[in-house]
């Protein structure tokens, strides 16, 4: 939503003016040119975080398919982007190499790629264009695993991360120590030292937590929801999630047969059977009540983990009786609807705003490294565009709310959250009204929030810092306005 200031048109001739200033210099000219074509492509979002964090699992739990990551790919230093297409194929790039196709074969539930003829570290980047829904709206880019960061406080791939994504899920185990310090060292180097408004938190490999007990999933969701309460983790990110990738996977996959391997476990009673799950050995070797074999068994372990296998059975022995029933309740329980839906309300729904912050954090980047006649007015045309647009204005304004620095009361906060878009964008859930309100319902609202928050805005008792954030709320509440005015819902 914009008030005067249209953020995309604002961005759109802030590049081409770049563009000239720049035009004698062909790798300037061609940066540029490619973020106007960046500006017009689906939101990129990196799946960042440590080895071992589980990125590969949770892209494919996005995606719902078994794509990740690239068998054989270097994750010291390779990219794997994830675009729609309309036919699996795949693309690998390299500095000294032209781009080179690669053979792709599909299985039940995804597909593996191969690498041949390429030596660890000539790969830069791998394209994989697979038709997915999950793919419409956003590309998707598996990183190499994000170290700790240098004694200049700079980690090369979160570096790179922070160049080419618009959003970041950032995974952790813990969401501490030097995770912590890799996204603080990401916000120091923002644009303009924007507030962290491209950044979730996710705690991930959540079926771990507890030491595998049944109700480790709900563990792991306590933990996330007190850690977005830590301000120092709430001023590194808009919201902290936890998920079990390799849960929600095994939802978005099981099949029929997975079904019945469970369905027959689940007969065995829950004390016999937990002494078969103590490890995966005594599961694969142990001679079960049941007759599942080792193959089944194998399959079972892989597709869910041990943890998996005792939380699917003990679904299914309390009244998750089909495998589409069972699907949804681990989908469920595993976080993945809770990122998506999270994904969804603080990135996909901001795209527009996302993109725009990224091509000005290119051309900023661009005008300091290499700066000369011109550069000043365009840098200062730059901080002119952050200060002044509406939408980065909300995204600051939720960042204050978040650490409370504003000192709005609980419920004036959550208002003030709520109508800046900071539990969705859309004109119903901004105003807190059922989705299908119609048009002299959400003017209403709209207008009595508008006279609120404008008393608040001109009020000499409060401070400074509450006015200008109450004056942000009206400007949204005037935007919502003229959307009705011109017919919006």
């Amino acid at each position: 939503m914009t008030v005067g200031l249209r953020l995309d048109e604002a961005v759109w001739s802030l590049l081409h003016q770049a563009l000239q200033l720049y035009r004698d210099d062909p790798r300037a000219s061609g940066h540029l040119r490619r973020q106007l074509a960046r500006l017009e492509q689906p939101l990129r979002i990196a799946v960042a975080g440590p080895w071992r964090a589980g990125k590969s699992t949770l892209l494919n739990a996005l995606m719902g398919e078994e794509v990740a990551p690239v068998a054989g790919a270097d994750g010291s230093a390779v990219f794997t982007w994830y675009e729609d297409g309309p036919q699996p194929r795949a693309t690998a790039y390299g500095a000294s190499h032209p781009p080179q196709e690669l053979a792709m074969v599909r299985s039940a539930t995804g597909m593996r790629v191969d690498l041949v003829g390429w030596r660890a570290g000539e790969l830069s980047d791998i394209v994989v264009r697979w038709p997915t829904r999950a793919l419409r709206q956003v590309t998707l880019i598996d990183t190499p695993a994000v170290g700790a960061p240098d004694e200049q406080g700079r980690s090369p791939v979160m570096d790179r991360v922070l160049r080419e994504a618009d959003a970041v899920l950032y995974l952790t185990r813990d969401g501490r120590g030097t995770d912590l310090r890799v996204l603080e060292s990401a916000r120091e180097s923002a644009v303009g030292q924007a507030a962290p408004v491209n950044v979730i938190m996710v705690r991930s490999r959540v079926d771990e937590t507890g030491g595998g007990k049944i109700d480790a999933l709900l563990t792991a969701r306590q933990l996330a929801r007190r850690q977005h309460r830590d301000p120092r983790a709430n001023a590194l990110c808009v919201g902290v999630v936890s998920c079990s990738g390799l849960i929600g996977l095994a939802g978005r996959v099981l099949s029929e047969s997975d079904f019945a391997a469970l369905a027959q476990l689940a007969v065995v009673p829950r004390a016999e059977l937990e002494a078969y799950l103590l490890s995966a050995d005594r599961f694969l070797r142990g001679e079960l009540p049941v007759p599942v074999d080792a193959e089944v068994r194998a399959g079972l372990l892989d597709r869910l983990g041990l943890f998996g296998v005792r939380l699917a059975t003990t679904l299914v022995r309390t009244g998750n009786g089909s495998r589409a029933v069972l699907s949804a309740e681990l989908i469920r329980r595993s976080g993945l609807a809770e990122l998506r839906e999270t994904v969804s309300r603080f990135f996909v729904d901001r795209r527009d705003t996302l993109k725009s912050r990224s091509a000005l954090a290119a051309v900023e980047d661009l005008l300091r490294a290499e700066p000369g006649p011109g550069t000043a007015e365009l840098l200062a045309a730059v901080e002119q565009i952050l200060a002044g647009a509406h939408e980065f204005q909300e995204l600051r304004l939720l960042a204050a709310l978040r650490d409370t620095r504003l000192g709005f009361d609980a419920e004036l906060a959550a208002e003030a959250r709520r109508l800046v878009g900071g539990d969705g964008v859309g004109l119903a859930t901004r105003l807190g009204v059922e989705h299908d309100a119609g048009v002299q319902r959400l003017w209403q609202v709209a207008a009595e929030a508008q006279w609120r928050w404008r008393d608040r805005a001109e009020d000499p008792l409060l401070r400074l810092a509450q006015r200008r954030g109450a004056q942000v709320v009206v400007r949204s509440c005037e935007g919502m306005l003229a959307e009705l005015a011109e017919g919006g819902r």
